[in-house]
């Protein structure tokens, strides 16, 4: 387990002030939790380089705490920080399931498939207790709306059976988040989340389960773990992945200070100057200062060898593959005719 984390937090452009503690007298993050009751549930995006329209978070904030997680500015929104605000105070959205229900029974309601979640983990640990991603996924299929679930958590493996009847009945489909191979990387840059190997048994016990489990093999920094593709690619196709999508890692500006602060914390000096050398090299110099942009599609040469590889390596292991989308929801099954909703209108007879 990684160690606990002072209060570190880059500053809030949209609050007055910001504190800042001499080195190593911050205090210790603890858990906050934050009860809400939200306005609104579901988020639509526009974006070609997502793979989805509409995405449901039932929690902002997540537990996991990874260093690089590009959701971190929504945070600021709230009056939070980017950096360990984002990992233990964490708003949890008490009347979820019932604004979904609410918004799959309006009649301006096409069916499209929702995305769990588009920022933070649905199956964090506070889910356990809260439920709210399970109660929204039954209301799902109460209303036979096809889902695609993102995730690194293992609460998942509670809903095995909810996912399986939502395939039957309207369309699912999961990606188990796992882009390292070994637990000290794995440490450094996704410090409280699930250890790589209890991710594969996931992978392992959803597709016993005959449900349609793939690998978002997400985020690759080129100088760390552009070379564990093949291999991630193997495991999970041994534990029954059927599909993968690949995609850089993303830093918003508000992301980069927390991100480098934490990298020179886990690497060693030559460790954390190879990987900001193979980052400016995979976004082929699109920065004149070196800095990390804001990209999800990387061009330089050695993001296409990745590329290549990740390509190759998919088709000989009959894996269905994309690049760059967030979470790729697959095609729902066949459309069924959705209940009609308020009064039905009689034929007039002559």
């Amino acid at each position: 387990m990684a160690r606990p984390r002072r209060v570190d937090n880059p500053p809030n452009p949209y609050a007055l002030a910001h504190v800042e503690h001499d080195p190593g007298s911050a205090p210790f993050a603890r858990l906050e939790v934050y009860e809400e009751d939200a306005k609104t549930i579901l988020s639509e995006n526009r974006s070609p380089d997502v793979g989805f329209r509409f995405s449901l978070n039932p929690y902002r904030g997540c537990f996991h705490g990874c260093i690089y997680c590009y959701a971190r500015p929504t945070h600021q929104y709230l009056g939070f920080g980017a950096g360990t605000d984002f990992d233990r105070r964490i708003v949890v959205k008490v009347n979820a399931p019932e604004l979904l229900d609410r918004r799959l029974r309006s009649p301006r309601w096409e069916g499209s498939s929702i995305a769990f979640s588009g920022n933070t983990d649905c199956y964090q640990p506070l889910e356990a207790s809260y439920g709210l991603t399970r109660r929204c996924l039954e209301v799902c299929l109460a209303h036979q709306n096809p889902v695609g679930v993102i995730t690194k958590g293992t609460v998942i493996r509670r809903d095995v059976d909810l996912l399986a009847r939502l395939r039957d009945v309207a369309g699912c489909r999961v990606s188990v988040s796992l882009a390292f191979r070994d637990e000290a990387t794995r440490r450094a840059f996704d410090p409280y989340a699930p250890p790589v190997e209890a991710r594969l048994e996931t992978i392992r016990q959803l597709a016993a389960a005959g449900l349609d489990v793939g690998l978002a093999l997400s985020p690759i920094l080129v100088g760390v773990n552009d070379d564990a593709v093949g291999e991630l690619l193997e495991r999970a196709a041994e534990a029954g992945a059927a599909h993968v999508f690949l995609s850089m890692v993303r830093l918003p500006r508000e992301v980069r200070p927390y991100f480098e602060a934490r990298l020179d914390e886990a690497l060693s000096e030559a460790q954390a100057a190879k990987l900001r050398a193979g980052l400016r090299d995979a976004w082929g110099g699109d920065r004149a200062d070196g800095r990390f942009g804001h990209r999800m599609r990387g061009r330089g040469p050695r993001w296409e060898a990745v590329r290549r590889l990740f390509e190759v390596r998919c088709r000989q292991l009959g894996l269905a593959h994309t690049e760059g989308a967030a979470l790729d929801l697959g095609a729902p099954v066949e459309a069924r005719p959705r209940a009609p909703r308020g009064q039905l209108q009689l034929p007039l007879l002559g």
